[in-house]
């Protein structure tokens, strides 16, 4: 299974939910923010009644590819969302539903059968067929491919009637349909695509997809242009946009572009623009739910092996601080290292674990001289390193305001900090070779996973799993997450995802310190698309129109 992660110092949130995500630096803020507790969170925009000939849309970067199984991204998601469908739906809501396959339904604990709509068509007018939908899994599940690894307890992939094909497992796998809501669960047509070969996704060559929108053109270093599909096989939904040009920019160039209104709209993934735009006449700042949060990741062998220590320095952590300093005010004290985006089922009960975190004995919003005590007492009992505590930085204005947070309460408990700044790139190597970590204690972290389960982010805490820095291991940990996964009903699998969670933060396997939404800014004439992190997965473009027809 995927977590998704973000390795760009540019980013805050969602590329959502959702392939690896950025989050981070808010660069162009300019010393902007926003207030809290005015901030509103909103599935959706209100609907779009007028049409549009051409709305343009910028992204943080060009997309490298349009083939998803090769390389994956924010601004390629985001693109993408309008062109492929899957066979599950990722709402706004962060709900899942029903798209190319009418039912998704486990005949046993190690079997889904998926129905197919027989009325599907690509956008070469080629029909769907249960053949496409089997070579489409089949081809993510090929171990050089991007989602691979949502197919590790996949054992068989079958046709198993003209509309249905059948999914068999060598365990349990109760995240397999949140997956396939996902980038894993992407149909296209074999034809199209073994016909382009090694030029499939890239410039100059069609989609083989069935989406509302189809590529119209993609000039390399300029702009892709994608344009509504006229003949969409879903009657029931109509586009108000012709079509969308996307370009890429970030920082103060973006924010300029739409404060002139030459964009009309982006999904952001830095606070500061955000905050700036916030401000700005004719345009409007809209906050979903996502899953993104900053945590502070431990590593194997560092000063900080005692459990205690780490529950020392979290007492002492300024929360407030950090998300009004580092996020411009967009982002929440947090108590677990997954935003509430991820609840995509049991809200409710995930939301009071939530809240009992936050009254724990190792978690502060700010810090009172009781929390400091408590962890002065901590230190003493474990002893204090002998070194000093080395944390990573990147420069960017977050993780200076993180790092800079970290070494205030460490020395108000006793404890010596040394932060070492590193180059952006550098700091991408941390989540790719495990040797780049050496040397460094603590290292900030913005996380998203692509389900909206939290499931997808505790096998983090698994012994010997490759996002294990600190090299945790518990036999009882690794038994509950790995029975959550396999537990098909929702509730009886929160309960479990609800005890490892408990457990993850007893521990402190990582040190949560906040939670960041997602943002769009939207010029004033324009409505409809979702603020949530959906816009990765879900058609966001279908929904964009004017506010007058």
């Amino acid at each position: 299974m995927r977590t998704k992660l973000c390795t760009t110092a540019v980013g805050f949130v969602g590329a959502l939910l959702f392939t690896a995500g950025c989050s981070g630096a808010t660069s162009g803020s300019g010393g902007a923010s926003v207030d809290p507790a005015k901030l509103k969170l909103t599935d959706t925009t209100p609907k779009a009644s007028g049409a549009a000939t051409t709305v343009n849309w910028l992204v943080e970067q060009e997309p490298a590819t349009l083939d998803m199984d090769a390389q994956g991204g924010s601004s390629t998601r985001t693109v993408l969302a309008n062109i492929c469908e899957r066979l599950l739906l990722l709402e706004p809501d962060m709900t899942t539903a029903p798209r190319l396959a009418e039912k998704a339904e486990y005949t046993g604990d190690k079997k889904l059968v998926l129905t197919l709509r027989d009325d599907v068509t690509f956008h070469d007018g080629a029909r769907m067929t249960a053949d496409d939908v089997v070579w489409s899994l089949k081809r993510h599940a090929r171990p050089e491919m991007n989602e691979s690894d949502e197919y590790e307890d996949v054992d068989t992939i079958a046709k198993t009637g003209a509309n249905q094909v059948t999914v068999t497992f060598k365990k349990p796998s109760a995240l397999f349909t949140k997956a396939l809501a996902g980038d894993a669960g992407i149909i296209m047509e074999r034809k199209a695509v073994e016909k382009q070969g090694d030029d499939f996704g890239t410039p100059g060559h069609p989609d083989a997809c069935t989406g509302p929108y189809r590529l119209k053109s993609w000039n390399s270093g300029s702009s892709l242009t994608i344009e509504r599909s006229a003949d969409y096989w879903d009657k029931s939904v109509r586009p108000l946009t012709k079509e969308v040009v996307f370009r890429w920019a970030s920082g103060s160039a973006l924010v300029n572009s739409i404060s002139t209104g030459a964009a009309d709209g982006a999904y952001l993934t830095a606070t500061g623009p955000a905050a700036v735009l916030s401000k700005k006449k004719g345009v409007r700042a809209y906050y979903g739910q996502s899953t993104t949060a900053w945590s502070l990741s431990p590593t194997k062998g560092g000063g900080l092996g005692d459990a205690r220590l780490r529950k020392a320095l979290s007492l002492a952590m300024d929360r407030k601080g950090i998300a009004k300093s580092g996020f411009n005010g967009l982002a929440e004290p947090w108590a677990t290292p997954v935003g509430p985006g991820a609840w995509g089922y049991e809200k409710a009960a995930f939301q009071k674990a939530q809240k009992d975190l936050e009254h724990s004995t190792a978690y502060t919003v700010s810090p009172s001289a009781d929390d400091i005590d408590r962890a002065k007492k901590l230190v003493e009992r474990a002893g204090a390193p002998s070194k000093p505590i080395v944390v990573s930085s990147d420069g960017s204005e977050s993780q200076t305001v993180i790092t800079n947070a970290v070494r205030g309460a460490a020395q108000k408990i006793g404890l010596k900090v040394t932060v070492k700044t590193i180059a952006s790139s550098r700091y991408d190597e941390f989540f790719s070779d495990p040797g780049s970590r050496n040397g460094f204690d603590l290292i900030p972290v913005d996380w998203y996973i692509s389900k909206a389960d939290p499931a997808g982010f505790y096998d983090n805490g698994i012994s010997g799993n490759a996002n294990n820095w600190l090299g945790y291991s518990d036999k009882g940990y690794d038994a509950l997450v790995g029975k959550a996964q396999q537990t098909i009903d929702d509730r009886e699998r929160a309960k479990l995802v609800i005890d490892a969670q408990t457990k993850f933060a007893d521990d402190a396997v990582w040190i949560p310190l906040v939670q960041v939404p997602s943002v769009m800014v939207l010029g004033d004439k324009y409505t409809g698309p979702p603020a949530s992190m959906v816009s990765m997965y879900y058609p966001w473009a279908a929904d964009l129109g004017t506010k007058k027809g």
